[in-house]
């Protein structure tokens, strides 16, 4: 008998109403989520900045702002952490479960043993919390730029 592989097909928007319903029995936890995301990348940005000093040139305090437009209906959650570049939108936000905090701590395993510390402070791991925001909203978007570099990128998804 000849052996074929074959690979999981899916839906992505049923995947993602099982994997937001499934997971959080309260809407506003999305809230949650999202801040605590807004609180990693300001952590990345932290770390990061101690090996390279430019990232964060103009030393502000790191902040996270959440903003309500009641008119357009429509919330926002920003913080001047460190971004991501056209990739990491693509692999973070478009692959479900595939965590960029997992991969920073990754990142940080390989270069520094001693970087337990900054493994504990970071929040998200699993790479499905940001998700629960379409438990709320019919259309998300990430406007991002990476620190350190140029250019600027928008991801935009409706479930």
């Amino acid at each position: 008998m000849a052996k074929e592989t074959f690979t999981f097909q899916a839906e992505v928007g049923k995947i993602l109403d099982i994997v937001a319903h499934s997971l959080y029995s309260e809407k506003e936890v999305f809230l949650r989520e999202l801040i605590s995301n807004a609180s990693d990348a300001c952590d990345k940005l932290r770390y990061a900045s101690i090996a390279n000093p430019n990232l964060d040139k103009d030393g502000s305090e790191f902040k996270i702002k959440i903003t309500l437009d009641k008119k357009s209906n429509k919330l926002t959650v920003s913080d001047n952490g460190i971004g991501m570049s056209k990739k990491e939108l693509v692999d973070s936000l478009g692959t479900i479960a595939r965590s960029g905090t997992q991969a920073f701590i990754n990142s940080l395993n390989e270069k520094d043993k001693n970087s337990k510390d900054v493994q504990s402070s970071l929040i998200g791991q699993f790479g499905v919390g940001f998700y629960s925001a379409f438990m709320v909203a019919s259309s998300i978007s990430v406007h991002s730029k990476k620190a350190g570099e140029k250019n600027s990128w928008t991801w935009v998804s409706d479930g």
